[in-house]
């Protein structure tokens, strides 16, 4: 099984997956499946996959209602991979000021 910091990149490098999150986090509230693809020229099959591969990021929820399923976006896991994001980010920060430093001290 991928860890979740996986499921999360692959899930937010789709141009599609993103505009699909991005749109149910705009809307702040619940669109169906049908809602969502009539807003992309690709079958509402591939919009579905796209849904899917959200879902396992645990980026989107499900939720049946009567015959239509409704999807509601979930921006807590993006927290996650922020944290993974700002650990290299500090680390190059200090590896460039480790850089400058050294570079300071040969010109002296």
């Amino acid at each position: 099984m991928q860890d979740n910091i996986t499921q999360l990149f692959k899930a937010i490098a789709d141009p599609i997956r993103r505009e699909i999150f991005h749109t149910l986090i705009v809307t702040s509230s619940d669109l169906s499946i049908t809602q969502i693809a009539n807003q992309f020229e690709i079958s509402r099959q591939g919009v579905t996959k796209h849904i899917k591969t959200l879902e396992e990021a645990d980026l989107i929820y499900l939720d049946r209602k009567g015959r239509e399923r409704f999807c509601h976006a979930n921006a807590k896991p993006l927290k996650e991979l922020n944290k993974w994001i700002k650990f290299y980010e500090q680390f190059w920060d200090d590896s460039l000021d480790d850089l400058g430093n050294y570079l300071d001290h040969k010109r002296t």
